[in-house]
């Protein structure tokens, strides 16, 4: 490290008095804040970090101000520092685009008073987080970031003298009306239904997901969906912190709110990156959570339904899926609010995207193919609920994550289904019968 740098650390310790530490207003809103409760915390060495992304009506509350029509969203961080150098926490990790806290306040007191913009100011700057986290103390505040309904996936990165700490938190946002349960997704203590099985044996294990079947289905069973074209295997601090880190969002629950919603996205073709998706069935349940990723507007997205099965592989969950790329809407009698998103025929491509997306999110370890969905050609396809052709090579694609973060040199390809086979080969090349 060169001698400036070191310059600016010591200089910050020795200002720590007048700049660290937790102030009176962080302090205040602190004690009484629902948000703590539900903080994520981690420890590497003697360093502890607590932290939460604050819903609309809190972040309003706390700083007596509507941050959340702004699209600003306030995270609370809590550092314990027992070690024996001094700790910067790094702003551009968690949001590349926080705010300043003079910035949050200009925005707020736009067409207001100077005296106004002068106490926003003074407020907004008593709660920020304020760097540097001294040898054996405690800093507590906000760093202000871009607004995230439902989850929002914290990075905190720590930076000292030739060491560094970082943490990976997904956080429960509230106030979004998700179609997920809370207890189904985000507990550590995961009961599945049902006896759980732990395979360490691959072709066990492979013949348990080839077992599975082809496809989702309506309410009582009686009708094929969309196909089981996907595999997760990880956690929420390491599959669901992957997707979430390459701008995958959960979905809202389908309710008044959200279809006026919907509705004026569609006619004003603006983006809605929470809008909701249909259930489908698997083990005789909706899927346990569904994500999506906007595109340009709420007529294009890729989507994604997860089950969590009854099934570990090493130790890890292992979350059955569907995903399909949405490229338009239009009316059908199939569905309850007679609308329905058009998917891409090419099923196996949304699933190669997926693959793709995901190989830069740092999580992902290995990548795989197993059968099961049954192949599927363009001259013979199938349909799903709402009437829909789709093809397919046959293949479900299966992501192992885990929490180590991983280069794109160090994934595994696991040695099972070719990948030259229904993978990287569209499925509208492959005709039935072809060997």
């Amino acid at each position: 490290m060169n001698s400036a740098v070191k310059r600016i650390i010591v200089s910050g310790v020795v200002a720590v008095g007048a700049f660290g530490g937790t102030t009176s207003a962080a302090q205040d809103a602190r004690s009484h804040a629902a948000y703590v409760a539900r903080a994520r915390s981690g420890t590497q060495g003697e360093v502890r970090v607590s932290a939460a992304a604050l819903s609309a009506d809190e972040s309003a509350a706390v700083y007596g101000s509507p941050l959340a029509d702004k699209l600003i969203q306030p995270v609370w961080i809590e550092v314990e520092n027992n070690e024996d150098v001094p700790y910067w926490m790094m702003f551009a990790g968690l949001d590349p685009n926080f705010f300043p806290a003079s910035e949050a306040a200009e925005a707020m007191a736009a067409g207001g008073s100077s005296r106004k913009l002068e106490e926003l100011d003074r407020r907004f700057k008593e709660l920020a987080f304020r760097n540097p986290v001294p040898p054996g103390g405690m800093v507590a505040g906000f760093v202000l970031t871009n607004l995230h309904e439902g989850v929002k996936l914290l990075q905190i990165d720590l930076f000292a003298d030739r060491r560094s700490r970082s943490f990976s938190f997904l956080a429960v946002v509230p106030g979004l009306r998700t179609d997920y349960s809370e207890s189904r997704v985000f507990r550590r203590e995961f009961a599945a239904d049902g006896g759980v099985v732990n395979f360490t044996d691959d072709p066990e294990f492979r013949a348990a997901l080839e077992a599975l079947p082809c496809c989702a289905t309506n309410k009582d069973g009686s009708r094929n969906g969309d196909p089981l074209n996907l595999v997760i295997i990880g956690g929420i601090d390491d599959a669901f912190a992957s997707l979430v880190r390459r701008g995958w969002s959960p979905t809202e629950a389908t309710w008044k709110g959200s279809v006026m919603r919907m509705m004026s996205s569609a006619l004003s073709r603006e983006r809605y990156p929470y809008a909701p998706i249909s259930n489908l069935y698997l083990f005789g349940r909706p899927q346990d959570i569904a994500l999506q990723k906007a595109r340009d507007n709420i007529h294009q997205r890729n989507h994604l339904r997860l089950w969590r099965s009854a099934m570990l592989y090493h130790g890890q969950p292992v979350w059955v899926g569907q995903i399909s790329r949405d490229i338009g809407s239009r009316l059908t009698i199939h569905s309850p609010t007679l609308t329905t998103h058009k998917i891409d025929p090419d099923v196996d491509e949304a699933a190669r995207a997926l693959m793709e997306d995901l190989v830069y999110s740092q999580g992902l370890r290995a990548i795989g193919l197993v059968k099961g969905v049954g192949a599927a050609p363009k001259s013979a396809p199938r349909e799903n609920l709402t009437t829909d052709p789709y093809y397919t090579a046959g293949m479900r694609t299966v992501l192992l994550f885990n929490s180590t973060p991983t280069s794109l040199t160090q994934i595994e390809v696991l040695p099972w289904e070719p990948f030259g086979r229904g993978f990287l080969k569209p499925a509208i090349e492959i005709e039935a019968g072809e060997p």
